[in-house]
Parts: structure tokens; C-alpha cells; sequence
């Protein structure tokens, strides 16, 4: 037997007297790491058919603690899955029945059960009407985003951005009515048709292909950085002083970004050679593009507009050794 036979025979015997852990070891292990983001997924559930049953009964304020919590925990079962490596088809499908439950059929109730009680007959079937729309909204655009997590050929542009608003966001948006109806009281804001209207326009904007902006690829930049920090801190102060006033901020945000997002998108599409650049680098070649089309002819230069100093009521200084300025 030459050196290397005995060489790979003693690695075998090596192999072979190492002690294995068990299967039934190795399954308890992984059943283990389920358990938490499934845990985490359940008390999602749970918040959010109590913020339900607290807006049934009047308490508008717990009953958006425990959505805004539910939405929490509904972002932590992914990301503590994904750190955990214990992702799942269960895990996966428990996912979409929470965001369903929590961001589909809760918001719906509360905008029916504190906006529309005290209405007519017709003015609340109307209402239920527009919340039973909203809520199969949801579900369909749930659905659409599971099919398009599995398509591996969609350019690379498009993980930057959702197709539709997605339905935390709309969970969110849909409740601006209870805002402002707790931070400026009753108005036409509180009205049926209002309200009806909006639970219609979400669910239009759910089910939509308008592309809204995906942040969680968005990227800061260090000169951003304390600024975003001041917006933070901002936040944390409306947060705790007045939060439906900073609710109402953030929904009115988000609307005015959806035209940008577009554009942006629009802009992409229709330009292959960039849909695997990044977004900085996205942002920079529309700023050498504009600037070529000035150069060109082909787009008009905006110019601000400034006061001149006659309408301002100052003076020019005089001249050194020329006359007096006319009084």
C-alpha cells in the first residue's frame, strides 16, 4: 500500500469515528429557529385584531398603538428570519396572511367603525361597499407581489421600485380620514362621501401599476447623514407632542412622492444601457442628460426669477470719484 492509500484510509477511519449529531437533533435545532419569526408573526395577528376590537369600542388612540405595532413586528419576522436562516414555505405563506389580516380587513374596520356609525343606512352600506373593495384590494396586490418575487428575468432597475402602493403603506394612507379627524375635529373630511371616496382611491392605488419607490434599497450618503438625523429627531419630537399631526405629514409625503417615482421609473424603462446602475448613478446621468439638452437647444433653462434691487428699495453704492447717487 503505497503512502497516499494509507494516507486516505486513515482520513476515512477519521470520518467514520467522528459522532454524527442525530436527525432528530438536527430537526428540534431547526424547528427552534422557526419558532421565533413565526412567534413574531402571530403577535403581529394578534395586535392587529385588537387594534380592530379597540376601534369598535372607541379607543381611536390604543387602536393606532397596536396597528403601528403590528406593522413593526410584521417588518421584524422577515428580516429576524432572514438572520436566523430560518425561512420558510410556512413562514412565507403565514407572511401574507398577516399582512392580509393586519394591513387589508383591520384598516377598513377602523375607518367603518369610528368614521361611519352615526350615518345613515345607505351612507354606511355605501361605506361597507367601498371597505369590502379595499380589503380584496389588498389581497390582490399581495398576490402580485408574491408572483413578482419569483420572476428571476425582471431587469435590475425594478427591485427600486414597487408596482402599486404597497399595503403598509396603504394601511397608513387609508387611515389619514381618523388623523384628521383627531387632530382638527369633524369636517368634510369625516363626511361619507369623503371617506368612502378615499378607501376607493387607495384600494385604485393598491391594485395600480403606478411605481412608488422601494427604500429599502435606498442608500445615504455621508452629507446626508446629519440632516437626516435633524429630519429624525423632527419626527421624534411630532411623535410625542402631536402624532397625528406628523401622521398626516408623512401620508401628505408619500402621495407627493408617487409623480417623482414616475418619472423616474418612466425614465428607466426606457433606457436599457442603465437598469442595472445604481440609483446614485441613475440620478447622476439625468443630471448630465438635462444639461446636454440645455446645451443643445432642445430644453429651456430655468432660470430663478430674482428681485432687482429698485423693487427691493436698495441703491447701488457710488462710484469712486463719479457723482452722488440722486436723492
Amino acid at each position: 500500500m503505497t503512502p497516499r492509500e494509507r494516507s486516505r484510509r486513515r482520513q476515512r477511519l477519521a470520518g467514520r469515528g467522528r459522532p454524527r449529531r442525530p436527525r432528530a437533533a438536527q430537526a428540534v435545532n431547526r424547528s427552534g429557529r422557526l419558532f421565533l419569526p413565526s412567534a413574531l408573526t402571530i403577535l403581529a395577528i394578534c395586535a392587529g385584531l385588537t387594534a380592530m376590537r379597540m376601534a369598535t369600542t372607541g379607543n381611536v388612540d390604543l387602536a393606532l398603538i397596536l396597528l403601528v405595532t403590528a406593522a413593526v413586528l410584521d417588518g421584524l419576522d422577515g428580516r429576524v428570519a432572514r438572520m436566523m436562516d430560518a425561512s420558510s414555505k410556512i413562514g412565507a405563506e403565514l407572511d401574507s396572511l398577516a399582512d392580509a389580516i393586519n394591513f387589508g380587513v383591520v384598516p377598513a374596520v377602523m375607518v367603518y367603525a369610528i368614521l361611519l356609525p352615526d350615518t345613515s343606512d345607505s351612507a354606511q352600506g355605501f361605506g361597507w361597499v367601498a371597505a369590502l373593495i379595499y380589503c380584496s384590494a389588498i389581497v390582490l396586490r399581495l398576490a402580485r407581489f408574491n408572483t413578482l418575487l419569483d420572476d428571476d428575468s425582471a431587469p435590475g432597475y425594478t427591485k427600486d421600485f414597487f408596482v402599486g402602493v404597497p399595503a403598509p403603506a396603504a394601511a397608513v394612507t387609508v387611515l389619514l380620514p381618523i388623523g384628521l379627524l383627531e387632530q382638527f375635529g369633524e369636517g368634510w373630511w369625516t363626511g361619507p362621501v369623503f371617506v368612502s371616496c378615499w378607501l376607493l382611491f387607495i384600494a385604485l392605488l393598491a391594485v395600480s401599476r403606478v411605481p412608488t419607490l422601494s427604500f429599502k434599497s435606498a442608500k445615504m450618503r455621508a452629507r446626508v447623514l446629519a440632516p437626516g438625523l435633524f429630519l429624525v429627531a423632527v419626527a421624534a419630537a411630532l411623535l410625542f407632542t402631536f402624532p397625528y399631526a406628523l401622521m398626516i405629514l408623512v401620508v401628505a409625503g408619500y402621495l407627493i412622492h408617487i409623480p417623482f417615482a414616475w418619472r423616474m421609473q418612466r425614465w428607466v424603462s426606457t433606457r436599457p444601457e442603465y437598469w442595472e446602475y445604481p440609483p446614485r448613478d441613475r440620478r447622476l446621468q439625468r443630471r448630465d442628460d438635462r444639461r446636454a439638452e440645455v446645451a443643445a437647444g432642445t430644453r429651456r433653462r430655468v432660470i430663478p426669477v430674482r428681485r432687482s434691487s429698485a423693487r427691493l428699495g436698495l441703491r447701488r453704492p457710488p462710484r469712486p470719484g463719479g457723482d452722488a447717487p440722486r436723492t
